[in-house]
C-alpha cells in the first residue's frame, strides 16, 4: 500500500488542536522539526510526506482573525519551498510534494518551482495542485474575491497545460556538455511552448531541464463533480475523505472507472484516504490516548475551519437554523465537504450544528480514526486496502511528531509482516517508489 503523511507549514497539524498537546513540539519556525518529522516517515518507508497550505489564516468566521489567532487555528502559513528542500536534503528516498495554487500564481512560475526542487533532491517532488478556497485568499492577491468553482477549474485546466508543457520542452538527452565541441546541449532538443490561450499566455522555452524522474508527481484532491473530472483527468495520486468503508469502496470504484473512460490506466492513479491513526500496545492505552487527544479540540476550531474551507460565514447562522437552498448554492468552497455533509446527515438543508456534527471539521472525527493495537489498526488498513477502498493511505497527525514516531514504531512493522507494506524503497525517485513510469511526454491537452 501507498503511505502519505500529512503535513502543514505552521503552528499545528490538520489537527488544530495539535499544538495544545502536551507532547507536540514547540519548534515548528524551525528546520530542524520538518527534518526531524522527514527522517522518521523514511526510516518508516513512507512513500512521500506532503504539505496542504492556504494563502490566507482562517479569518471567514465573523470576518475577523482574532478567534482563529487567539485559539492557533491553523494561523501560520509558512511556504512551502524552503521547508521541503530542507526536509529533501535531510532524506534519501522519502517522496516530499507540497501545494501551490493554480489560481493566484502562474503555470511558468510553479513550473519552475517544482522542476528545480525534483533536481534539487533527486526526482522526488510532487505537486498538489489546487484551485484555493475562500474570499481571504483573493484578498491577499489583488482580488475582490474568489473566482467562482467551476471557473477555477476551467483556469486550472489550462494552468496544467501550460505547466506540463514547459515540463515537455526539454528532451531527456538535450544536455551534451561537450568540451572538446563547445556543446552544451542540442537546441533541437528543447522547445518553445507558444502557449496563446484564455487564461494564460506563455511562450518559452522552459529554463530547467528534466529531472531523474522525468517531472514531478501530481497530486490532486478534486471530489466534487468538476474537481473529480480535473482530477481524474490529471491526477497521479489523489488524496480523498471517504467518511467510510462503504462509501468509500462506492467512491474508490466510481473514480476507477471515470479515470478510465478518460483513456487513462486507473492502475497508474492512486486514491489515498485521510485517516486518523491512534495506536498503543494495548487497546487502553490507545484509548486514552485517544481521549487526551480529542479532548484538546476547541468549538471554535469546527467554526473557524468550516467558515475557511467553504467560504460562508457560519457567524451568520445560528446553530440551528436550516440553511436556504440559495445560502447553500453560494457556498463556493470545497463543495465536496458540503454535498458530504447533506449526504451523511440525510438533510437537504442541514444546520450549522449539522455541519459541525457531520463534517467533523477540527476535530479527529473529520476523517475515519483507527484506534488500537498494532495488529487492531492494521486489521482495519488491510479491510480498505484489500476491500476496494483505496490504495493506500494519508496518515493525519494528532500532534507532532509524536503520531508518525507512534505510527513507525508500532503499525508499520505490522504491515510489513503481513506483506501489506515494504521493506526497503525500490528505487531513488519517488516514481519508483510510487511504481509510476517516468513520462516520455506528459499528456496535454
Amino acid at each position: 500500500m501507498t503511505l502519505v503523511a500529512f503535513l502543514q507549514a505552521q503552528n499545528c497539524s490538520n489537527y488544530p488542536a495539535s499544538w495544545r498537546h502536551p507532547q507536540t513540539m514547540p519548534d515548528f519556525m524551525s528546520p530542524q522539526y520538518y527534518q526531524r518529522i522527514a527522517r522518521t516517515l523514511e526510516e518508516g518507508k513512507f512513500d512521500l510526506a506532503f504539505f496542504d497550505d492556504r494563502l490566507a489564516m482562517p479569518d471567514r468566521y465573523g470576518d475577523d482573525y482574532e478567534e482563529s489567532v487567539r485559539h492557533g487555528i491553523r494561523v501560520v502559513k509558512m511556504d512551502l519551498v524552503s521547508i521541503m528542500t530542507a526536509m529533501g536534503l535531510a532524506t534519501q528516498h522519502l517522496g516530499i510534494g507540497g501545494t501551490y495554487s493554480t489560481t493566484y500564481y502562474e503555470p511558468f512560475h510553479v513550473a519552475r518551482v517544482f522542476a528545480t526542487l525534483d533536481l534539487m533532491i533527486g526526482g522526488r517532488a510532487a505537486w498538489n495542485v489546487v484551485t484555493s478556497l475562500n474570499d481571504s485568499e483573493a484578498v491577499n492577491f489583488s482580488q475582490t474575491e474568489h473566482l467562482e468553482h467551476d471557473l477555477r477549474y476551467d483556469r486550472a485546466d489550462e494552468f496544467m497545460e501550460v505547466v506540463l508543457g514547459h515540463w515537455n520542452t526539454w528532451d531527456k538527452d538535450a544536455i551534451l556538455l561537450d568540451r572538446e565541441k563547445g556543446i552544451f546541449a542540442d537546441p533541437k532538443k528543447v522547445h518553445r511552448l507558444d502557449h496563446k490561450g484564455k487564461f494564460f499566455r506563455s511562450r518559452g522555452p522552459f529554463t530547467v531541464p528534466r529531472s531523474p524522474q522525468g517531472h514531478p508527481v501530481i497530486i490532486q484532491a478534486g471530489q466534487s463533480g468538476r474537481g473529480k473530472t480535473f482530477a481524474s483527468r490529471w491526477g497521479e495520486l489523489i488524496f480523498v475523505i471517504f467518511a467510510n468503508l462503504a462509501l468509500g469502496k462506492k467512491m474508490y470504484a466510481d473514480f476507477k472507472q471515470q479515470v478510465a473512460a478518460g483513456g487513462r490506466d486507473p492502475g497508474k492513479v492512486k486514491l489515498t484516504p485521510a485517516v486518523y491513526v491512534i495506536p498503543g500496545e494495548t487497546k487502553t492505552m490507545a484509548e486514552e490516548k485517544a481521549a487526551l487527544i480529542d479532548n484538546l479540540a476547541h468549538p471554535m476550531d469546527s467554526l473557524a475551519l468550516l467558515s475557511e474551507v467553504l467560504n460562508f460565514d457560519f457567524a451568520s447562522k445560528p446553530m440551528d437554523e436550516p440553511f436556504t437552498d440559495a445560502e447553500l448554492k453560494s457556498i463556493g468552497g470545497l463543495q465536496a465537504m458540503r454535498d458530504r455533509v447533506i449526504q451523511i446527515s440525510g438533510k437537504d438543508n442541514p444546520t450549522t450544528r449539522d455541519f459541525v456534527q457531520y463534517s467533523g471539521r477540527g476535530t479527529i472525527r473529520e476523517v475515519p480514526t483507527f484506534i488500537g493495537t498494532p495488529q487492531a489498526i492494521a486489521d482495519q488498513m488491510e479491510e480498505w486496502f484489500n476491500g476496494g477502498a483505496c490504495d493506500g493511505f494519508v496518515i493525519a497527525a494528532t500532534h507532532m511528531p509524536g503520531a508518525y514516531e507512534d505510527f513507525v514504531r508500532l503499525v508499520v512493522p505490522e504491515l510489513q509482516r503481513r506483506c501489506l507494506f515494504r521493506k526497503e524503497y525500490p528505487g531513488k525517485t519517488l516514481r519508483d517508489t510510487l511504481g509510476l513510469s517516468v513520462p516520455e511526454k506528459s499528456a496535454v491537452g
